[in-house]
């Protein structure tokens, strides 16, 4: 029986039927894009929607039943995370999936903490442990484990947008650079550092690119634009900051226009926000300056290599300068003076706060980090990574004026979140825990909304989505699914990153998302499960024909499926028990026990296997299948 033939048996495939889906549209700041496209901005909401419910439908559809706990037992409300979803679903008249299996958490909690496979082992102990309190037990063991730190660095790399160059930058970090800054977010996540003071930092680092002392200076290098005068720049760091730091990705748009006429229908406070406020947030950068390092000069007759060649400093001029308003060329319409105003200086747009000093980002890193929007967004934004959509969506799209539970918002706009009060009250809790990822995380994992399974047994209606009612699957990031294969199958390339001496075989451990450089066809295969590029290009969980073929039939893939090359396969090929073998098997790449179904069909293809060497070629075909099925590919 070939592979193919085999692979219909076991059902594989399904995950092509998520094609339609697409990474979020953002604002351009060279044109009006809602006026281009308004529909896009307009159906952003109910177009995620839509194809989470797809996903999660077809997900269910595509994949093996897993066993049912032996009773359906109430469910515990574990924190306020659990009253608030909970008593929302009960006021909607919406019964919410049950309890995850121990099997089904035990794979999940490992995916989304730490972007790893288990080991089947693990899997096994975890599952015949009686001690009631074992799912916390695990959050905390993984929540202080490397693993955490490289995934979570790789998180942070996407937000903060670490990478070598960008399509529009006036300056890029180079190679050094990149590296330095993801040596600081690593350590900084390592060293348990909180959120707030990673953005502190990155608001108002100082310092040479390459050094990692500084390497946090690197994330305002992000916002350097070519092409314009100073103030492009300045806008640009600002749209950065406003991004990640506090959701609010319409500055972009409001650095061109003023919001109203352009944002009415989409953001209550951007409708309310002139291009003047917004430059006056802007201004905050107006005395940053990015500084090419000077090489010294060798001696006479004498040649030397000097490591910071390339590399840029990052300062703060105590000149008087402002926001000047005379710009008649660049990314943005012309900045015209009005009145007696030549000049803007900066004022905290949702304060009124101005400067106590000359030193303006160290100011406006103050007033972004005690806002309670980025308590808000960064909140949202992890809800979003542990359950596969935010409370607001898109995330990048936070309205002010529609979030305050207390402060409804005027006819007929209607709240931002899907649950305001869960949304404040986990601003609040990660504000008075100090920002603290971790503890946020762990408060996440632990309710019982979390835990919740993605097979839903009543009939599903996409106006469940909002409330929760089921974990929503999370195909996995590019790096995690190399790393996935990597691990079943215990075969690692070796790659080099930058000028690093030691060799990299996890791709969640490499700095940027154009890694390995060294090797062409793994960076292609990354690639065709769209990781992005940090710049104009975001991350999508959209699936396509070309990952199915390469699943298929990459060399990455098909060269670890080799009884010669895996000490997984050969390990397995030692169990004499077929059953006893296709159990290992599944755990080893599905982090589960087969179904009666796939039990049957996988016996009868080893039975059949008449010599030892077709009995190899038969455990082949059997790992290249799990591979290929749908769940492999999925935190569920």
């Amino acid at each position: 029986m070939g592979r193919v033939l085999l692979a219909v048996l076991f059902a594989i495939g399904s995950h092509i039927v998520f094609a339609q889906e697409g990474a979020s549209a953002s604002i351009s700041a060279t044109n009006c894009t809602f006026k281009a496209e308004p529909d896009k901005f307009l159906a952003a909401q109910s177009r995620m929607r839509l194809e989470v419910s797809q996903r999660a439908t077809q997900f269910q559809k595509g994949t093996a039943k897993a066993a049912r706990p032996a009773a359906a037992d109430p469910i515990q409300h574990r924190n306020f995370i659990d009253d608030e979803i909970f008593n929302q679903l009960a006021a909607a008249k919406v019964q919410p999936a049950r309890l995850t299996t121990d099997e089904e958490f035990f794979r999940r909690i490992n995916l989304d903490l730490t972007g790893r496979l288990p080991a089947p082992d693990d899997i096994r102990a975890f599952v015949a442990n009686t001690d009631p309190n074992k799912r916390n037990a695990l959050i905390e063991r993984l929540l202080y484990s490397p693993q955490f730190n490289d995934k979570w660095t790789m998180w942070l790399g996407d937000l903060l947008q670490n990478n070598v160059s960008q399509a529009t930058a006036a300056v890029n970090r180079q190679i050094d650079g990149r590296n330095a800054f993801y040596a600081y977010i690593y350590w900084s996540v390592a060293g348990w550092k909180s959120i707030r003071d990673i953005a502190y930092e990155c608001i108002s680092g100082i310092g040479n690119d390459y050094d990692l002392a500084t390497g946090s200076a690197n994330f305002v290098i992000g916002g350097s634009i070519t092409g314009g005068p100073a103030q492009d720049t300045y806008d640009g760091m600002l749209v950065r900051t406003a991004t990640a730091f506090l959701g609010m990705g319409n500055y972009d748009c409001l650095l061109c226009h003023n919001g109203i006429g352009h944002l009415d229908q989409i953001n209550l406070w951007g409708s309310q926000t002139t291009r003047v406020d917004a430059e006056r947030m802007a201004a905050f950068f107006a005395r940053t300056r990015l500084t090419g390092y000077a090489v010294p000069k060798p001696p006479a007759g004498q040649t030397t290599s000097d490591f910071y060649t390339n590399s840029t400093i990052v300062s703060e001029t105590t000149s008087n300068v402002g926001y000047d308003l005379n710009t008649n060329y660049g990314n943005r319409p012309n900045r015209v003076a009005f009145g007696s105003t030549k000049t803007l200086t900066p004022v905290y747009q949702f304060s009124g706060a101005t400067p106590p000093d000359g030193k303006w980002r160290q100011a406006l890193a103050q007033l972004v980090t005690s806002d309670p929007m980025f308590a808000r967004n960064i909140a949202n934004r992890l809800w979003k990574a542990m359950f596969n959509m935010g409370l607001v969506e898109p995330v990048d799209q936070l309205d002010p004026a529609r979030l305050d539970p207390n402060n409804p918002p005027p006819d007929p706009w209607t709240f931002q979140a899907s649950n305001p009060i869960l949304m404040e009250k986990l601003a609040k809790y990660f504000s008075n825990s100090w920002f603290d990822l971790r503890g946020m995380l762990r408060l996440i994992a632990q309710s019982s909304a979390y835990q919740l399974s993605s097979t839903y047994d009543g009939d599903w209606n996409v106006q469940y989505v909002p409330l929760f009612a089921r974990h929503y699957p999370r195909r996995l990031d590019a790096e995690e699914i190399h790393d996935a294969i990597s691990t079943a199958t215990g075969v690692f390339n070796k790659y080099t990153v930058g000028d690093q001496s030691a060799a990299i075989s996890l791709a969640i451990q490499f700095p940027d998302t154009v890694e390995p450089r060294n090797n062409g066809a793994v960076q292609t295969f990354l690639n065709s499960f769209l990781r992005g590029n940090r710049d104009t290009t975001q991350r999508s969980q959209a699936s396509s024909i070309q990952q199915q073929l390469n699943l298929m039939n990459d060399n990455f893939v098909v060269s670890r499926t080799k009884m010669t090359a895996s000490p997984a396969l050969q390990a397995l090929a030692k169990i004499t028990d077929n059953s006893a073998l296709i159990d290992q098997l599944f755990l080893t790449f599905l982090s589960r026990l087969p179904s009666d179904y796939e039990r049957s069909h996988a016996l009868r293809y080893l039975q059949n296997a008449a010599t030892a060497a077709a009995r190899n070629t038969a455990i082949e075909d059997l790992s290249w299948t799990c591979i290929n099925k749908l769940d492999f590919l999925f935190s569920y």
